[in-house]
């Protein structure tokens, strides 16, 4: 994937900026902290100088519940699954370190909605197991608790109990044929099929916390399916899942590029599309290892 192409992608970035500093994820659009998040990220890995991004940072920190959550809008606070992105674009930058943290002790407090595994429940996974959810006083998933344990394993917080019982929920969810979907392994008594997005963001939570062993069906399971990805999503998350466990595709970024090219046929992608697209690209050992 060339540079100049990176440039042409970056460009379409900024072109959903907005004048208070945040990213829409249209050009035109609202403020979004999922946009602006992945934009900020994607934007820093490519080398644009922090000051340049700062009115980014400073509008996920207005986002900011007095709790610590960044919600995705202010009328709906129990949506605050872009907490652990917000975690990531303020890394590094010590005028958020209070943000940052404020951020950190929510997700270590907060869990999904979790109870005892009776016998006749129709899925197979063990609903104790702490992990986080998409939303407030729901159960947890697999995609939420990924994104928090990638969060907290970018701070000091790494080695806490919250990350070890996200580890097992993660590992609790893995299918028997190797991968992860949303995060139901059975239901009544039926094998649910894996999603490359899901997978690779388990995989892309879990190096250090588990097994390569353990895990290597799901490697396995990726590694055959990354080259028929097509979307950015899938994608980007499957080339993050492989690079974290030294899997990447010798032809990644080969296939990111024809993933881009397809916007001349289909229309730009999203704002958050792009960043986690470019992110991928540029985070050759995984998404943690490149916060590190």
């Amino acid at each position: 994937m060339a540079e100049a192409k990176i440039d042409k992608i970056l460009d379409e970035i900024w072109k959903s900026s907005l004048p208070g500093g945040g990213f829409a994820n249209r050009p035109g659009g609202q403020y979004r902290p999922d946009a602006t998040a992945w934009a900020v990220m994607a934007l820093q890995s490519c080398g644009v100088e922090r000051q340049r991004l700062h009115a980014a940072r400073q509008c996920l920190a207005a986002s900011q519940q007095e709790d610590g959550r960044v919600v995705l809008s202010p009328d709906r606070p129990a949506l605050f699954w872009p907490t652990p992105l917000s975690v990531l674009a303020w890394h590094n930058t010590p005028e958020f370190d209070e943000s940052r943290s404020r951020a950190v002790s929510f997700l270590l407090k907060t869990t999904g909605h979790h109870f005892k595994k009776e016998k006749d429940l129709p899925f197979g996974h063990d609903p104790a197991i702490k992990g986080w959810p998409w939303t407030e006083e729901t159960h947890s998933w697999v995609e939420p608790t990924a994104l928090a344990m990638i969060a907290l394993r970018t701070t000091e917080n790494g080695g806490s109990q919250r990350v070890a019982e996200g580890a097992r929920l993660l590992m609790d969810r893995q299918l028997s044929k190797g991968g992860w979907n949303y995060g139901n392994t059975t239901v009544f008594d039926t094998e649910l099929a894996a999603m490359p997005e899901s997978t690779g963001l388990a995989l892309a939570a879990l190096p250090g916390l588990a097994d390569k062993p353990d895990v290597s069906r799901s490697i396995a399971l990726l590694k055959d399916s990354v080259k028929t990805l097509t979307t950015p999503f899938s994608l980007g998350w499957a080339i993050l899942g492989l690079s974290a466990w030294g899997e990447r595709p010798r032809d990644a970024n080969a296939l990111i590029g024809r993933c881009l090219k397809r916007q001349d046929r289909y229309g730009t992608y999203d704002t958050s599309l792009m960043g986690l697209t470019i992110v991928a690209r540029k985070a050759e050992g995984g998404l943690i290892h490149a916060f590190s």
